[in-house]
Protein backbone atom coordinates (compact mmCIF):
# COMPACT_ATOMS: atom_id res chain seq x y z
CA UNK A 1 0.00 0.00 0.00
CA UNK A 2 1.28 3.44 -0.88
CA UNK A 3 1.99 5.84 1.95
CA UNK A 4 0.88 8.83 -0.11
CA UNK A 5 -0.64 9.46 -3.50
CA UNK A 6 -0.37 12.74 -5.39
CA UNK A 7 -2.60 13.13 -8.44
CA UNK A 8 -3.16 16.29 -10.45
CA UNK A 9 -6.33 16.84 -12.50
CA UNK A 10 -6.75 18.76 -15.74
CA UNK A 11 -10.34 19.48 -16.76
CA UNK A 12 -10.45 20.92 -20.27
CA UNK A 13 -13.90 20.05 -21.60
CA UNK A 14 -17.37 21.28 -20.69
CA UNK A 15 -20.58 19.31 -20.26
CA UNK A 16 -21.97 19.00 -23.78
CA UNK A 17 -23.61 16.25 -25.80
CA UNK A 18 -21.19 13.53 -24.70
CA UNK A 19 -22.90 10.24 -23.83
CA UNK A 20 -20.29 8.29 -21.84
CA UNK A 21 -17.32 9.36 -19.75
CA UNK A 22 -14.58 6.92 -20.78
CA UNK A 23 -11.84 6.39 -18.18
CA UNK A 24 -8.51 5.10 -19.53
CA UNK A 25 -5.60 4.44 -17.14
CA UNK A 26 -2.25 4.40 -18.96
CA UNK A 27 1.27 3.59 -17.80
CA UNK A 28 3.98 4.43 -20.34
CA UNK A 29 2.00 2.86 -23.20
CA UNK A 30 1.93 5.79 -25.59
CA UNK A 31 1.57 3.84 -28.85
CA UNK A 32 -1.32 1.78 -27.43
CA UNK A 33 -2.94 4.81 -25.84
CA UNK A 34 -2.88 6.69 -29.15
CA UNK A 35 -4.48 3.75 -30.95
CA UNK A 36 -7.12 3.34 -28.25
CA UNK A 37 -8.13 7.00 -28.28
CA UNK A 38 -8.08 7.13 -32.07
CA UNK A 39 -10.33 4.07 -32.33
CA UNK A 40 -12.87 5.62 -29.95
CA UNK A 41 -12.88 8.87 -31.89
CA UNK A 42 -13.32 7.29 -35.31
CA UNK A 43 -15.41 4.20 -34.54
CA UNK A 44 -17.92 5.50 -31.99
CA UNK A 45 -21.51 6.22 -33.01
CA UNK A 46 -21.90 8.93 -30.37
CA UNK A 47 -19.60 11.62 -28.96
CA UNK A 48 -17.97 10.75 -25.64
CA UNK A 49 -15.85 12.42 -23.01
CA UNK A 50 -12.42 10.74 -22.81
CA UNK A 51 -10.50 11.01 -19.53
CA UNK A 52 -6.98 9.54 -19.36
CA UNK A 53 -4.85 8.93 -16.31
CA UNK A 54 -1.13 9.23 -17.05
CA UNK A 55 1.03 7.16 -14.70
CA UNK A 56 4.61 8.51 -14.81
CA UNK A 57 4.36 9.44 -18.48
CA UNK A 58 8.10 9.24 -19.08
CA UNK A 59 7.63 7.67 -22.53
CA UNK A 60 6.23 10.87 -24.05
CA UNK A 61 2.62 10.19 -23.07
CA UNK A 62 2.51 13.17 -20.72
CA UNK A 63 3.67 15.55 -23.45
CA UNK A 64 1.21 13.94 -25.86
CA UNK A 65 -1.81 14.26 -23.57
CA UNK A 66 -0.96 17.89 -22.84
CA UNK A 67 -1.39 18.60 -26.55
CA UNK A 68 -4.75 16.78 -26.83
CA UNK A 69 -6.96 19.64 -25.69
CA UNK A 70 -10.14 17.67 -26.45
CA UNK A 71 -9.19 15.16 -23.74
CA UNK A 72 -9.37 15.57 -19.97
CA UNK A 73 -6.69 13.91 -17.89
CA UNK A 74 -5.20 13.23 -14.50
CA UNK A 75 -1.50 12.71 -13.80
CA UNK A 76 0.74 11.13 -11.18
CA UNK A 77 4.55 11.18 -11.19
CA UNK A 78 4.57 7.55 -10.05
CA UNK A 79 2.46 4.56 -11.04
CA UNK A 80 -0.48 4.71 -8.63
CA UNK A 81 -2.26 1.70 -10.14
CA UNK A 82 -5.64 1.29 -11.73
CA UNK A 83 -7.82 1.90 -8.63
CA UNK A 84 -6.48 5.37 -7.78
CA UNK A 85 -6.35 6.20 -11.49
CA UNK A 86 -9.97 5.32 -12.18
CA UNK A 87 -11.23 7.11 -9.09
CA UNK A 88 -9.30 10.24 -9.98
CA UNK A 89 -10.58 10.20 -13.57
CA UNK A 90 -14.16 9.68 -12.43
CA UNK A 91 -14.06 13.01 -10.59
CA UNK A 92 -13.84 14.77 -13.97
CA UNK A 93 -16.85 12.99 -15.51
CA UNK A 94 -19.33 15.19 -17.37
CA UNK A 95 -21.90 12.49 -18.11
CA UNK A 96 -24.22 10.07 -16.30
CA UNK A 97 -22.32 6.97 -17.43
CA UNK A 98 -18.86 5.85 -16.28
CA UNK A 99 -17.09 3.50 -18.70
CA UNK A 100 -13.72 1.93 -17.95
CA UNK A 101 -11.52 0.90 -20.89
CA UNK A 102 -7.94 -0.39 -20.94
CA UNK A 103 -5.38 1.52 -22.98
CA UNK A 104 -4.44 -1.64 -24.92
CA UNK A 105 -7.91 -1.92 -26.46
CA UNK A 106 -9.17 -0.95 -29.90
CA UNK A 107 -12.86 0.00 -30.06
CA UNK A 108 -14.64 -1.60 -33.03
CA UNK A 109 -17.33 0.31 -34.96
CA UNK A 110 -20.68 0.49 -33.17
CA UNK A 111 -19.26 -0.66 -29.85
CA UNK A 112 -20.97 2.18 -28.01
CA UNK A 113 -24.30 2.05 -29.85
CA UNK A 114 -24.82 -1.54 -28.70
CA UNK A 115 -24.25 -0.56 -25.07
CA UNK A 116 -26.52 2.47 -25.34
CA UNK A 117 -29.37 0.49 -26.90
CA UNK A 118 -29.28 -1.98 -24.01
CA UNK A 119 -29.13 0.81 -21.44
CA UNK A 120 -32.23 2.43 -22.96
CA UNK A 121 -34.09 -0.88 -22.89
CA UNK A 122 -33.14 -1.49 -19.24
CA UNK A 123 -34.58 1.91 -18.35
CA UNK A 124 -33.03 2.22 -14.90
CA UNK A 125 -29.50 2.63 -13.44
CA UNK A 126 -29.33 -0.80 -11.80
CA UNK A 127 -27.07 -2.65 -14.21
CA UNK A 128 -23.48 -3.54 -14.97
CA UNK A 129 -22.65 -4.10 -18.65
CA UNK A 130 -19.46 -5.21 -20.38
CA UNK A 131 -18.40 -5.18 -24.01
CA UNK A 132 -16.88 -8.34 -25.48
CA UNK A 133 -13.14 -8.51 -26.12
CA UNK A 134 -11.58 -10.16 -29.15
CA UNK A 135 -8.15 -11.46 -28.11
CA UNK A 136 -5.23 -13.20 -29.85
CA UNK A 137 -5.75 -16.00 -27.34
CA UNK A 138 -9.01 -15.79 -25.40
CA UNK A 139 -8.26 -15.25 -21.71
CA UNK A 140 -11.70 -16.51 -20.68
CA UNK A 141 -14.97 -17.81 -22.11
CA UNK A 142 -16.21 -14.20 -22.02
CA UNK A 143 -13.95 -13.26 -24.93
CA UNK A 144 -13.53 -14.25 -28.58
CA UNK A 145 -10.33 -15.94 -29.70
CA UNK A 146 -9.08 -14.48 -32.98
CA UNK A 147 -5.58 -13.19 -33.67
CA UNK A 148 -5.36 -9.83 -35.43
CA UNK A 149 -1.99 -9.06 -33.86
CA UNK A 150 -0.24 -9.54 -30.56
CA UNK A 151 1.24 -6.02 -30.63
CA UNK A 152 0.81 -2.79 -32.56
CA UNK A 153 3.73 -3.79 -34.78
CA UNK A 154 1.75 -6.69 -36.25
CA UNK A 155 -1.82 -5.39 -35.75
CA UNK A 156 -4.00 -6.05 -38.83
CA UNK A 157 -6.59 -3.33 -38.38
CA UNK A 158 -8.16 -3.74 -41.81
CA UNK A 159 -8.75 -7.46 -41.42
CA UNK A 160 -10.25 -6.85 -37.99
CA UNK A 161 -12.63 -4.26 -39.43
CA UNK A 162 -13.69 -6.67 -42.17
CA UNK A 163 -14.36 -9.58 -39.84
CA UNK A 164 -15.09 -8.42 -36.27
CA UNK A 165 -18.89 -8.31 -36.62
CA UNK A 166 -19.13 -11.85 -38.01
CA UNK A 167 -17.21 -13.65 -35.26
CA UNK A 168 -19.68 -15.90 -33.39
CA UNK A 169 -20.52 -14.99 -29.80
CA UNK A 170 -23.59 -14.90 -27.54
CA UNK A 171 -24.47 -12.45 -24.81
CA UNK A 172 -22.95 -13.70 -21.57
CA UNK A 173 -23.51 -13.58 -17.85
CA UNK A 174 -21.26 -11.93 -15.33
CA UNK A 175 -20.02 -8.55 -16.58
CA UNK A 176 -16.80 -7.77 -14.72
CA UNK A 177 -13.89 -6.86 -16.98
CA UNK A 178 -13.43 -3.73 -19.04
CA UNK A 179 -14.77 -2.26 -21.13
CA UNK A 180 -17.55 -2.00 -18.58
CA UNK A 181 -20.13 0.64 -17.81
CA UNK A 182 -22.24 1.73 -14.85
CA UNK A 183 -24.45 4.69 -14.11
CA UNK A 184 -22.54 7.40 -12.29
CA UNK A 185 -24.97 7.29 -9.35
CA UNK A 186 -24.11 3.61 -8.82
CA UNK A 187 -20.38 4.29 -9.18
CA UNK A 188 -20.64 6.97 -6.50
CA UNK A 189 -22.71 4.80 -4.15
CA UNK A 190 -20.10 2.01 -4.10
CA UNK A 191 -17.19 4.45 -4.03
CA UNK A 192 -15.56 3.48 -7.31
CA UNK A 193 -12.70 0.98 -7.23
CA UNK A 194 -11.31 -0.13 -3.86
CA UNK A 195 -7.85 1.34 -3.28
CA UNK A 196 -6.89 -1.46 -0.86
CA UNK A 197 -6.48 -3.59 -4.00
CA UNK A 198 -3.83 -1.27 -5.45
CA UNK A 199 -2.23 -1.53 -7.89
CA UNK A 200 -5.29 -3.46 -9.03
CA UNK A 201 -5.23 -7.27 -8.98
CA UNK A 202 -8.75 -8.54 -8.14
CA UNK A 203 -10.18 -5.02 -8.08
CA UNK A 204 -12.52 -6.03 -10.92
CA UNK A 205 -14.38 -8.83 -9.08
CA UNK A 206 -14.29 -6.66 -5.94
CA UNK A 207 -16.13 -3.89 -7.83
CA UNK A 208 -18.70 -6.42 -9.07
CA UNK A 209 -19.15 -7.73 -5.54
CA UNK A 210 -19.79 -4.20 -4.27
CA UNK A 211 -22.49 -3.84 -6.92
CA UNK A 212 -23.98 -7.18 -5.85
CA UNK A 213 -24.01 -6.08 -2.21
CA UNK A 214 -26.00 -2.95 -3.08
CA UNK A 215 -28.59 -5.01 -4.95
CA UNK A 216 -27.46 -5.01 -8.59
CA UNK A 217 -28.43 -8.29 -10.27
CA UNK A 218 -28.12 -7.47 -13.97
CA UNK A 219 -24.55 -8.40 -14.96
CA UNK A 220 -24.52 -8.70 -18.76
CA UNK A 221 -21.83 -9.00 -21.41
CA UNK A 222 -22.94 -7.77 -24.83
CA UNK A 223 -21.78 -9.86 -27.78
CA UNK A 224 -22.26 -7.12 -30.37
CA UNK A 225 -20.29 -4.49 -28.47
CA UNK A 226 -16.74 -5.40 -29.38
CA UNK A 227 -13.18 -4.29 -28.80
CA UNK A 228 -9.87 -5.81 -29.76
CA UNK A 229 -7.66 -6.46 -26.75
CA UNK A 230 -3.93 -6.93 -27.19
CA UNK A 231 -3.75 -8.48 -23.75
CA UNK A 232 -2.81 -6.94 -20.40
CA UNK A 233 0.17 -4.93 -21.60
CA UNK A 234 0.51 -2.99 -18.33
CA UNK A 235 -0.27 -5.91 -16.02
CA UNK A 236 2.86 -7.71 -17.22
CA UNK A 237 5.03 -4.86 -15.87
CA UNK A 238 3.70 -4.33 -12.35
CA UNK A 239 4.48 -5.83 -8.97
CA UNK A 240 1.13 -7.43 -8.20
CA UNK A 241 -0.80 -7.18 -4.95
CA UNK A 242 -2.01 -10.39 -3.26
CA UNK A 243 -5.53 -9.78 -4.51
CA UNK A 244 -6.65 -13.40 -4.27
CA UNK A 245 -6.20 -13.39 -0.50
CA UNK A 246 -7.43 -9.82 -0.10
CA UNK A 247 -10.70 -10.72 -1.80
CA UNK A 248 -11.25 -13.74 0.46
CA UNK A 249 -10.43 -11.72 3.55
CA UNK A 250 -12.85 -8.96 2.57
CA UNK A 251 -15.78 -11.00 1.28
CA UNK A 252 -15.44 -14.40 2.95
CA UNK A 253 -15.28 -16.34 -0.29
CA UNK A 254 -12.98 -16.76 -3.27
CA UNK A 255 -13.46 -14.62 -6.35
CA UNK A 256 -14.04 -17.89 -8.22
CA UNK A 257 -17.01 -18.73 -5.99
CA UNK A 258 -18.48 -15.29 -6.56
CA UNK A 259 -17.86 -15.38 -10.32
CA UNK A 260 -19.19 -18.90 -10.88
CA UNK A 261 -22.05 -19.09 -8.40
CA UNK A 262 -23.30 -15.54 -8.03
CA UNK A 263 -22.82 -13.67 -11.32
CA UNK A 264 -22.24 -16.91 -13.32
CA UNK A 265 -19.55 -15.28 -15.42
CA UNK A 266 -19.21 -16.70 -18.92
CA UNK A 267 -22.50 -18.60 -19.09
CA UNK A 268 -24.92 -17.75 -21.90
CA UNK A 269 -27.02 -14.79 -20.78
CA UNK A 270 -30.49 -15.73 -19.55
CA UNK A 271 -31.52 -12.67 -17.54
CA UNK A 272 -30.80 -11.11 -14.19
CA UNK A 273 -28.97 -13.22 -11.62
CA UNK A 274 -31.00 -14.99 -8.97
CA UNK A 275 -30.33 -15.32 -5.27
CA UNK A 276 -27.71 -17.88 -4.29
CA UNK A 277 -27.60 -20.69 -1.75
CA UNK A 278 -24.13 -22.21 -1.62
CA UNK A 279 -23.73 -25.93 -0.94
CA UNK A 280 -22.49 -26.73 2.56
CA UNK A 281 -19.25 -28.25 1.26
CA UNK A 282 -18.48 -25.07 -0.73
CA UNK A 283 -19.19 -22.92 2.32
CA UNK A 284 -16.75 -25.07 4.30
CA UNK A 285 -14.06 -24.79 1.61
CA UNK A 286 -14.43 -21.02 1.57
CA UNK A 287 -14.21 -20.90 5.36
CA UNK A 288 -10.94 -22.82 5.29
CA UNK A 289 -9.55 -20.52 2.60
CA UNK A 290 -10.69 -17.46 4.52
CA UNK A 291 -8.87 -18.64 7.64
CA UNK A 292 -5.70 -19.34 5.67
CA UNK A 293 -5.95 -15.98 3.92
CA UNK A 294 -5.96 -14.23 7.29
CA UNK A 295 -2.34 -15.20 7.81
CA UNK A 296 -1.37 -13.91 4.36
CA UNK A 297 -3.27 -10.65 4.79
CA UNK A 298 -1.71 -10.10 8.23
CA UNK A 299 1.75 -10.44 6.68
CA UNK A 300 0.85 -7.75 4.14
CA UNK A 301 0.01 -5.16 6.80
Amino acid sequence: MMSSVSIRSFKRTEKNDSLFSILIPSWNNLSYLKLCVSSIQKNSTYPHQIIVHINEGNDGSLEWIEQQTQLDYTYSKENVGVCYALNACSQLANTDYILYMNDDMYACPGWDAALWEDIKIIGNPYFFLSATAIEPVAQSNCSISKNYGTAISNFDEQQLLREYAELPMSNWMGATWSPNIVHRSIWNQVGGYSIEFSPGMYSDPDFSMKLWQMGIRLFKGLAVSRVYHFGSVSVKKIKKNKGYYQFIGKWGMTSSTFSKKFIRRGEVFDGACGEVQLPVILKFKNLVKRLSSAFVNKSLQ
